[in-house]
């Protein structure tokens, strides 16, 4: 940490999510990818569970179940579906999706058991800075490769692995305001 450094940040502690049934969301994340459930809560006054997956050490996948929590809302809630398949966009303040870091050589064999799981995955992707953002072919400019699929509630989660390092003359776009967007109204149900 420099002295002009505001807080010393160490990495993602945990990221909270919620969930609308905990028994199938510790089978899938503890019994199919394999994170270890570490600590488990009982809210207060029957207000729910929280529930800790380990990601790596000190990084944690949590969930919240709550016993009155309103349906997800793809499109808004949430991505719609994933890359390639539908709209991906989400809510401002919503949680678009989760990236878990994965060896590069593992890819296929990744997708091969999510598929035999019947979980539905999306394309392997090479991310680059072409006009479309994605190469059908790995090449030199490929940055990270990607593969999405959607936890039982929908929640759009990736495999991602690094292909090279990233520099800091890469970060060289404008950042937008609130005045170039068009919020998108969401009509109300009847």
């Amino acid at each position: 940490m420099t002295d002009e450094t505001p807080f010393q940040i160490d990495g993602f502690c945990h990221l909270a999510l919620v969930c609308s049934d905990m028994r199938r969301t510790v089978d899938f994340y503890s019994g199919l990818l394999g994170l270890p459930l570490v600590k488990t809560l009982e809210l207060p006054d029957g207000g729910g569970q929280h529930f800790f997956f380990e990601v790596s050490p000190g990084s944690y996948l949590a969930f919240f179940w709550f016993p009155d929590a309103p349906d997800p809302v793809p499109g808004v809630s949430s991505a719609a579906d994933m890359p390639g398949y539908g709209e991906i966009t989400s809510a401002v303040g919503s949680m678009n999706h989760v990236a878990f870091t994965i060896p590069e050589d593992r890819f296929e064999d990744y997708k091969e058991r999510l598929d035999a799981a019947g979980v539905r995955t999306g394309f392997i992707l090479n991310h680059d800075d072409s006009p479309w953002g994605v190469a059908a072919k790995m090449h030199p400019g490929v940055f990270i490769r990607s593969l999405y699929f959607l936890d039982p509630d929908g929640i759009l989660l990736e495999l991602a692995a690094w292909t090279r390092e990233i520099g800091p003359d890469e970060a060289r776009h404008e950042p937008r305001t609130a005045a170039d967007r068009t919020a998108r109204v969401v009509p109300a149900e009847a």
